[in-house]
């Protein structure tokens, strides 16, 4: 079984938790082939290559983010002391595609394909996720999506991840397989 996680990340939690859940992924079939990548990286041949593909980005007022709360976002941290790596990874992400231009490129696909979305998301009502928007696409792009999207806490408005969520990730990855 091939594998492939693609993502979006600001701060490095939803990196982290797409590492996660390929480390789940792993785990659970320590044979298959797994490729987790940031959006920037993956391609649709990346994608049509894969037996199940998951995708998974942060919550930006409310939903998925956008080219303009991805720099909202990058300039947000840039002001930050002691930030240095999450800055620059706010940047790079800021300056990339975003999950919305991406999905514009990914190839749809036959039947048979299974696909997994999910988020980041801050623990508050009304807050809003990003993982529906992410399993709509994908079922927009005829990916077979095999479980509910899911949504993984970050503490404050760019972390870091509540304590637990990684094994959450890592368990949640396992039942993908």
């Amino acid at each position: 079984m091939h594998t492939v996680i693609v993502y979006e990340s600001m701060y490095g939690n939803t990196r982290e938790v797409a590492e996660a859940i390929a480390e789940g992924v792993r785990r659970t079939d320590p044979g298959a082939a797994v490729d987790c990548l940031p959006v920037s990286e993956a391609n649709a041949d990346t994608a049509r290559s894969a037996d199940l593909l998951v995708v998974g980005g942060p919550t930006h007022m409310h939903g998925m983010s956008s080219g303009i709360s991805r720099r909202m976002a990058a300039a947000a941290e840039g002001h930050k002391e002691g930030r240095v790596e999450a800055a620059a990874e706010a940047r790079e992400t800021a300056e990339g595609p975003g999950l919305r231009a991406w999905f514009h490129d990914l190839p749809t696909t036959g039947s048979g394909t299974c696909a997994a979305a999910f988020d980041t998301r801050v623990d508050m009502p009304r807050a809003g996720g990003a993982a529906n928007g992410i399993a709509h696409r994908l079922s927009h792009h005829h990916y077979d999506v095999v479980a509910e999207p899911e949504g993984f806490i970050v503490e404050g408005n760019d972390g870091p991840l509540r304590a637990g969520e990684l094994d959450r990730a890592r368990a949640w990855g396992a039942g993908l397989v």
